[in-house]
């Protein structure tokens, strides 16, 4: 009982650092609404660009894969938005590296805070609402176009695919920082899973060899994003022949997920040793 309530009370601490330190950036950010504004729809339209090359794919195309536009939009859209949450909430943590490289991590380590709640909303960058918000247009796009029978449970199934997707990416996300802690130059290869990952998500399965399908559904569980349980609402099977009830552990697998990047996190924090200068 005692570990559980010490246990709360440090995430509680997390999250208070979390947002006072957000909070400043985020006011830092509105002194320069102009340039928020331009950098937000800038970011909007870079993101875009990934759904333009698909819409370029199908202009020559009827399917990609055995799925139609809406179905790879609908893949699209729960990828990008799930990713783009985890990108705006701790996007930074890439920036781990330069932080161990150069010594600057060690003034976190002095301050009266989670050192990951600081890392996580260091330079917070509102800015990446613009691919929220671009995710988030073409997911409703293809829940539009989509010919699908609605039930309550695939109707649920949106929100909880986008809420278990972003957790997931967040534990990438922090596994791939703690990594830094030994690499110390490893933010491309941190990149390769996140946002290699979510372009990988938006394309359909059945384009891609199964064992890579098998790669990301049983080592790095990105599947459960998106694929699993999107194919559920689609009404297709997946080729990997898995129990329908597969489709509903994404919640879990996020779980897990956080559980092991954060005892990731903590080894990788215990075995630094500063620069010494």
């Amino acid at each position: 009982m005692a570990e559980s309530s010490q246990s709360y009370g440090r995430a509680r601490e997390g999250l208070r650092a979390y947002g006072l330190v957000a909070a400043m950036w985020i006011r830092s950010t509105m002194a320069y609404r102009a340039s928020f504004v331009m950098s937000t729809l800038a970011n909007f339209a870079a993101t875009a660009l990934d759904f333009v090359a698909i819409l370029l794919m199908f202009s020559r195309v009827d399917v990609l894969g055995g799925y139609r536009l809406p179905e790879v939009a609908f893949l699209y859209g729960l990828s990008a938005t799930a990713f783009g949450l985890a990108d705006l909430a701790i996007g930074s943590m890439d920036r781990l590296g330069r932080r161990v490289r150069d010594g600057t991590l060690d003034t976190l380590l002095v301050r009266p805070a989670p050192v990951l709640a600081q890392v996580a909303a260091d330079r917070f960058g509102l800015r990446r609402l613009g691919r929220v918000t671009q995710g988030v247009c073409v997911l409703g796009y293809a829940v539009a176009a989509l010919d699908i029978a609605w039930t309550p449970l695939k109707a649920v199934m949106i929100p909880l695919m986008v809420l278990s997707g972003g957790l997931i990416f967040c534990a990438v996300f922090v596994a791939g920082a703690a990594f830094q802690f030994v690499a110390q130059d490893a933010s491309e290869v941190q990149n390769a899973f996140t946002y290699g990952g979510t372009t990988l998500l938006q394309y359909p399965p059945t384009v891609f060899a199964k064992e890579l399908v098998r790669g990301v559904t049983f080592v790095l569980p990105l599947a459960f994003v998106n694929w699993l349980p999107a194919l559920y609402v689609l009404g297709r099977p997946y080729p990997l022949g898995l129990p329908g009830w597969a489709a509903f552990t994404p919640p879990l697998v996020a779980a897990g997920c956080c559980a092991l990047a954060g005892l990731a996190w903590r080894a990788g924090l215990r075995s630094y040793r500063s620069t010494g200068s």
